[in-house]
């Protein structure tokens, strides 16, 4: 279980440097993601996300907490993210539970879990924290989101 510890630690760091390359080989060619705001993603579409989000991000910092291993499989991390959201140049604190299954060595599966409605609140000012809870505004979100890694 230590060395599933130690490769969600490794992914953690490298996104720190944002370096999407070295946050790449710890997954598997298989890897499943889901996120609130980008959804359901498999495969080059979660790498793709992972390099674009790394490429554009500004003003960036990430701080990792603490990585347990739940079982011979399972690993959970808190990460909480600082950064300037590219769309609208305002300032993220973005607090995360990250779920992860690990087999042969790579992640195969990854989930973050925050929330979307306070994510949207500082992303968008006013519109985000008005509209962030609505189902509408979520989908029209994603639906640019997913685009991008398409």
């Amino acid at each position: 279980m230590e060395q599933h510890i130690q490769i969600v630690r490794n992914f953690y760091e490298a996104f720190a440097r944002r370096d999407h390359r070295a946050m790449q080989l710890q997954y598997s060619d298989h890897i499943q993601f889901f996120d609130p705001v980008f959804g359901h993603l498999e495969g080059d579409q979660v790498r793709r996300m992972w390099q674009m989000l790394c490429e554009r991000a500004r003003d960036f910092s990430l701080v990792i907490g603490d990585i347990h291993a739940l079982d011979n499989e399972y690993v959970t991390c808190e990460w909480t993210a600082r950064y300037t959201y590219s769309m609208t140049g305002k300032p993220v604190v973005n607090k995360v539970k990250a779920h992860m299954r690990i087999q042969n060595g790579r992640i195969t599966e990854h989930s973050d879990a925050f929330s979307f409605h306070r994510w949207a609140a500082q992303a968008f000012g006013w519109t985000g924290y008005w509209l962030g809870w609505t189902g509408f505004f979520r989908r029209k979100l994603q639906s640019k989101a997913r685009a991008m890694v398409m």
